[in-house]
């Protein structure tokens, strides 16, 4: 089914014209998110510590039962985002392993002392994972100006999609900044929603903002089992 009935406004997303990500820590809730109509997955562990890179053994067997892309988390440890150069190192090692594997992509995010950016980092980390697709994740909203941040990965020519709630706890909220950064983008970026995005509230959320893709851990619904 390609289609749900929009119950605020009667018309109906389609699911054939934008892209849901699943964000997920277990190969069951792979599978679970694939069984319900996730064009592609995002792969993590530690969820709880807003994700870390998975395990080698995790990343190979989703790439045997999986029939959608994956991305992999590329993030070594909880905290923030500035790195030193052995974890740049650790990184690196990590999207090697992904590499070997054919993954679709790698999602990461490198700041300064200052809360920007750190593009030169960014830039041997993006150009290591070639051809991988390359994300930078939410550590973007941590920087002073998300809008200038996404103009200076435009730059770099490296980096393919950037995941955002724009600068707030939820897409809801952050909305705007969004829609500023989408508009920054152009068509060099793709931003990926993300912010409490729901299977219930995709399509309000789709009709505010316009995006080609979004992202969320309950995006086709309730992964994880045993729970509601």
């Amino acid at each position: 089914m390609t289609q749900k009935p929009d119950t605020l406004t009667g018309q109906t997303l389609d699911f054939t014209k934008i892209t849901r990500e699943a964000c997920v820590e277990t190969i069951d809730e792979a599978l679970k998110a694939q069984e319900l109509g996730a064009d592609r997955i995002e792969l993590c562990s530690r969820l709880d510590l807003d994700g870390l890179t998975p395990p080698d053994e995790m990343i190979m067997a989703a790439q045997k039962v999986l029939n959608i892309p994956i991305k992999v988390m590329i993030r070594p440890r909880e905290g923030d985002f500035v790195y030193d150069s052995g974890e740049i190192e650790t990184m690196l090692k990590s999207i090697d392993f992904c590499k070997t594997q054919k993954v679709a992509g790698v999602v990461f995010g490198v700041l300064d002392v200052g809360n920007d950016l750190d593009l030169a980092a960014v830039k041997l980390l993006a150009s290591h994972a070639a051809p991988m697709h390359v994300t930078i994740h939410k550590a973007i909203d941590e920087t002073n100006d998300p809008v200038e941040a996404i103009k200076q990965l435009r730059s770099l020519g490296t980096v393919h999609a950037v995941l955002t709630s724009g600068k707030a706890a939820t897409a809801e909220n952050g909305q705007e900044v969004i829609k500023a950064m989408m508009q920054a983008a152009g068509e060099s970026l793709t931003i990926i929603v993300a912010g409490k995005v729901k299977y219930d509230n995709l399509e309000s959320l789709h009709q505010k903002i316009k995006a080609r893709e979004y992202h969320g851990k309950r995006i086709v619904g309730q992964l994880k089992l045993g729970t509601t």
